[in-house]
């Protein structure tokens, strides 16, 4: 599974990454509920974890904006304190698949989660990204073009992943390195190495190049016209 984790409590947010990447599922986080929201309708994941109490945006406002203006239907299981019969009623019709209150015992929130997805059949967005040849399951973060197996970096999977659903619209550089450290990018220009080692695996050996750079702007990834071959070179 590929999850993502909406809480501001840093300690559970740890705990719960041990746990769910030592049974070989990935994780992303988000701080805030402006942040969750972003990322929850941006990308896809299998099912989203989303605490209610959260600064920036309250986990209700998040599910409600992801269901009626995102028209997300990624399952969602709401964590919480609150076990008042009238919040488990409004996360519900809020759009939660599920509510459990903390605290919880990790192995209960695994089976939930396993029993949402049976439920909803696993229902998100297109599993299988695909540009030109090259293709990105979501599902087993298999890449490959034109039928070789690409081995990736998990930081240069994401940004292809960024990339592949984002195509061929341009994602600027904020953008991408929001997805690889959230609020908290690195000194240096480790986005650049990062996308270097991208155009190397992805481009590297064939012949059609599909990673633009576009100066003073960010990248694209897509196939060139003729006109905007020569952005296809730049790192």
């Amino acid at each position: 599974m590929r999850l993502l984790v909406i809480e501001d409590n840093r300690s559970l947010v740890a705990n719960l990454f041990d746990y769910f990447e030592a049974r070989g599922h990935t994780l992303d986080a988000a701080p805030d509920g402006v942040t969750g929201l972003h990322l929850a309708s941006s990308q896809a994941y299998d099912a989203v974890i989303l605490d209610w109490m959260l600064p920036r945006m309250d986990g209700r406002e998040v599910l409600q904006r992801l269901r009626q203006i995102h028209e997300c239907d990624v399952p969602v299981i709401m964590l919480t304190a609150r076990d008042e019969l009238p919040d488990k009623i409004a996360g519900f019709r809020a759009g939660a698949d599920d509510y459990l209150t903390k605290p919880f015992e990790l192995p209960e929130l695994e089976v939930r989660l396993e029993a949402v997805l049976a439920r909803t059949g696993g229902r998100s967005r297109n599993r299988i990204l695909e540009v030109a040849d090259l293709r990105l399951d979501l599902s087993t973060l298999e890449v490959s073009r034109a039928g070789e197996p690409l081995h990736l970096y998990p930081a240069c999977r994401k940004l292809l992943e960024v990339l592949m659903q984002a195509s061929p619209a341009a994602v600027t550089r904020d953008r991408l390195e929001f997805a690889l450290w959230g609020d908290s990018p690195p000194d240096g220009d480790m986005l650049r190495s990062h996308i270097y080692e991208l155009r190397r695996s992805v481009d590297g050996p064939f012949p059609l190049k599909l990673i633009q750079t576009l100066p003073r702007v960010g990248y694209r990834l897509a196939v060139a016209s003729t006109d905007a071959q020569g952005l296809t070179d730049g790192h």
